[in-house]
């Protein structure tokens, strides 16, 4: 039998003892910076379907595995897929997407798309001690593997504990996680309930089980030079940071202290903005990251990168997650309720797709989603219902395949690069300036994490300018400002901004929306310009801004949601006696992706799309710039 691992590094020591435990071991495993946490996850997987003992082996279907991201979901799923040998049909999935199926499950007439992802979150843990997990089809797991345990805070924490209490009698558990790398405690709104998150959940396994085994995996494989290695040393005195007591405060304080300083004593590359920087950013043949402390910097940065032409990606959010193109195209051409798997494939094959998106996989993906209409059948109804629920398979979503990413720190969690940059970070004097409330243990590992993502080299450098970035409270969302409060010169556009429960170009007629689907998928690419151009000047209705239109090239693609235009009115509205210019256009966004959208059955067949009932839309992203007039290239 081929060795299923041969490509891949043996086993260390402290590895191997986490592998070798019997599958009713209750584990908690302390995984630094970088120590191979996700090879081992899957080697553990494998050792506990395929043990040699069959009293001890478990069928996949009784291991579940929960992490807090997709980006973690779908690096699990890929090494599985080419490592694993009996551990492929093991379940692995987000905390939000395994509750929400648990929820579709146990109470199939709920409403559950419209409720937030917190509150899906609470009503699973509910359902968990009424017996939903269970009552499931799938039924109670054998074991359960949680991973990026660190970042469990809040709601998410309870859910897992809920679960791991239920069945702690007749369930092993292995979880991972680093405490030195959880940033997700602001998550809690509240400054005092936020400080006690800290390791909280590590302390509830510790007094919960008396059998609880701890090991630790302690060897870096990630940073391969002297510079990427500079912060790993500090991430032993990070992990004892607890509630941030003053003692704490200041530990944690002294902490990012030493942390800045050896960024800043590694080679500087000086302004971002600068010819020598663009174009080694345009030339460099690896992967790389730009890692920003907020939203507000990840904006600025990625607009200063589109202003000179240099190609990127800005990250999404990690609850953001947009259904591929494809799958809207796939099931407007099926011809039937079932696909098999040649016409599966032959299907994809004539649709244009992104170079990441291996159809073999998107099939065994959507016929496990898919599994109870039959085996070695895909289900076009069911598939159109995981798009309009939500619950399109996590390890399909969208990919973001870019050599060059902008992101926060937080959205790049669980990631690696071969070259990391960094926006020279304030110190705490300064940061407690700009913020009242700044949890200081927060941010020292916060930087800990964006200083141990690089394999090859990381480099800090000079940010743009973020002081006229604000943030408008009641929307959230980001705008430019001026020197006077009332002045308003661009907006943020977020998911959702664009308009879905008709396909583009219905408005139009004349088989506009088929030929406006054409025209996205053959001619609209991630990154590329586009310009919310006002229709008219009169607003939509109360508390709502007039309508525009989404232009890619002089052509309308779309239009903006009714939730675009009550914030658009929001932020340009000083008071109700103000008198709003609104713009005539809105420019210098740019196209994130194509994504599948769910509207009514009958709008897609009115706009000649089919009785599928989902179409491909753009969605947008970057902040906007306004252009009111004659003199809009001034302002």
């Amino acid at each position: 039998m081929t060795d299923a691992y041969g490509d891949s590094p043996p086993l260390t020591e402290e590895q191997r003892a986490v592998v070798d435990l019997p599958w009713d071991a209750r584990l908690l495993v302390t995984a630094r910076a970088g120590s191979g946490k996700t090879h081992t996850v899957v080697r553990r997987l494998d050792a506990l379907v395929a043990h040699e003992d069959p009293e001890e082996a478990l069928e996949a279907s009784e291991i579940l595995v929960l992490s807090f991201s997709r980006a973690a979901v779908r690096e699990l799923r890929d090494r599985i897929a080419r490592h694993g040998d009996r551990a492929r049909r093991v379940r692995v999935q987000t905390f939000d997407s395994w509750a929400y199926q648990l929820l579709v499950s146990a109470y199939p007439n709920g409403e559950w798309t419209a409720r937030s992802f917190d509150e899906r979150i609470r009503a699973a843990s509910d359902a968990i001690m009424k017996g939903a997990v269970e009552a499931s089809e799938v039924g109670a797991p054998s074991h359960v593997v949680i991973d990026e345990a660190q970042d469990l805070v809040g709601d998410r924490r309870d859910l897992v504990e809920t679960l791991l209490d239920r069945f702690q009698r007749s369930c092993g558990f292995t979880v991972v996680g680093d405490s030195a790398q959880g940033i997700y405690s602001f998550q809690i709104k509240d400054p005092a309930e936020r400080a006690g998150e800290t390791d909280r959940f590590f302390a509830w396994l510790r007094t919960s089980y008396d059998d609880l085994v701890e090991l630790e995996l302690t060897e870096n494989f990630r940073a391969k030079s002297t510079e990427t290695r500079t912060a790993l040393t500090l991430g032993a005195r990070l992990q004892n940071l607890a509630a941030s007591t003053d003692g704490q405060e200041a530990a944690a304080a002294a902490l990012h202290t030493e942390l800045r300083n050896r960024l800043l004593e590694l080679p500087g590359l000086g302004d971002l903005a600068n010819e020598f920087m663009l174009n080694a950013l345009k030339t460099y043949p690896g992967t790389c990251a730009i890692l920003t402390r907020d939203n507000r910097q990840a904006l600025a940065v990625s607009e200063l990168l589109h202003e000179h032409g240099v190609e990127h990606v800005l990250k999404r959010s990690l609850q953001d997650r947009p259904v591929p193109y494809w799958v809207a195209e796939l099931l407007r051409r099926a011809e039937s309720s079932t696909l098999t798997e040649p016409r599966f494939l032959e299907l994809l094959e004539g649709i244009p797709l992104v170079a990441d998106v291996e159809p073999e996989r998107c099939w065994r993906s959507l016929r496990a989603a898919t599994r109870r209409t039959g085996r070695g059948l895909v289900d076009v109804p069911t598939v159109r219902r995981l798009v309009a629920e939500g619950r399109f398979p996590d390890d399909l979503a969208d990919p973001e395949t870019a050599r060059l990413l902008v992101s926060t720190v937080h959205r790049a969690k669980g990631l690696e690069y071969d070259r990391v940059l960094l926006p020279s970070p304030l110190s705490v004097a300064e940061l407690r300036k700009a913020h009242d409330d700044l949890d200081v243990p927060a941010e020292a590992r916060a930087l800990y994490v964006a200083m141990t993502r690089a394999r090859e080299d990381m480099y800090h450098v000079t940010g743009p300018d973020t002081s006229r970035i604000r943030r408008h409270r009641p929307t959230g969302r980001w705008y430019l400002g001026g020197w006077q409060k009332h002045e308003r010169y661009g907006i943020q556009v977020v998911p959702g901004d664009v308009h879905r429960e008709q396909p583009p170009g219905t408005d139009n007629g004349d088989g506009s929306a088929e030929t406006t689907q054409a025209y996205l998928l053959e001619q609209v690419h991630p990154g590329d310009a586009v310009t919310l151009r006002r229709r008219h000047a009169l607003p939509m209705g109360p508390d709502q801004c007039p309508p525009y239109d989404l232009v890619h090239r002089d052509r309308v693609i779309g239009e903006v949601s009714e939730h675009f235009r009550r914030d658009l009115y929001a932020v340009e509205t000083i008071s109700r006696s103000w008198d709003v210019t609104w713009p005539v256009e809105i420019v210098g966004l740019r196209v994130d992706t194509l994504e599948t959208v769910a509207g009514s059955t009958a709008s897609g067949i009115n706009a000649g799309l089919g009785n599928s009932g989902v179409w491909i839309a753009p969605r947008i992203t970057g902040i906007g710039r306004h252009r009111r007039g004659e003199r809009a290239g001034e302002e």
